[in-house]
């Protein structure tokens, strides 16, 4: 019988078991890239060390886990506070209301040619909607889990996806067949 994250974090907490958290890298490591691949505008190599710092982060501080959202919602908060912090260091906030900082579809089920033109729509989007409408839609977080991640109010994260959802849509139109 496979474990649960649930079971992986005990056995790591319990024996410091780091064949137990390299199952919970295992199982994450593709959804917790993806976001940030999304969150960098797909610079692949920047996503990949957050990614990194990410797991680093987790291992160090996970007797912080709670257990009161899902290990994934967890991780992709770490992921999100790495990618602020680099953009912070990087000057990339400037002019952005970091409080509202905060991703849609899943690519892997779209046409490749369509899954490029979403990347490039989804791009093209305030970062606080791209990362609302990643979160939610590509990565199925609830709004009030993508709320937690973001630390930002549940109807903020409501308005970021909606708004971003609608703009995808209206960009992906005009792109399509006249």
């Amino acid at each position: 019988m496979e474990l649960t994250d649930a079971g992986f974090i005990a056995r790591v907490l319990a024996n410091d078991d780091q064949h137990a958290f390299g199952e919970l890298v295992r199982r994450h490591q593709s959804s917790v890239r993806g976001l940030l691949r999304q969150l960098t505008r797909t610079d692949i190599s920047l996503a990949d060390d957050l990614a990194q710092e990410t797991f680093l982060r987790a291992y160090k501080n996970i007797r912080s886990f709670r257990g009161e959202a899902r290990f994934s919602t967890w991780l992709y908060r770490i992921a999100y506070n790495c990618f602020r912090e680099d953009a912070r260091k990087r000057k990339e906030l400037v002019g952005v209301d970091e409080a509202q900082l905060q991703a849609e579809h899943d690519p892997q089920t779209v046409d490749p040619g369509l899954r490029h033109d979403l990347m490039h729509a989804l791009n093209l989007l305030p970062r606080n909607e791209r990362t609302a409408v990643v979160l939610c839609c590509q990565n199925g977080l609830s709004h009030d889990e993508a709320a937690r991640v973001l630390d930002i109010p549940l109807g903020t994260v409501k308005t970021n996806v909606l708004r971003g959802r609608e703009k995808l849509k209206r960009t992906l139109a005009a792109w399509g067949p006249n």
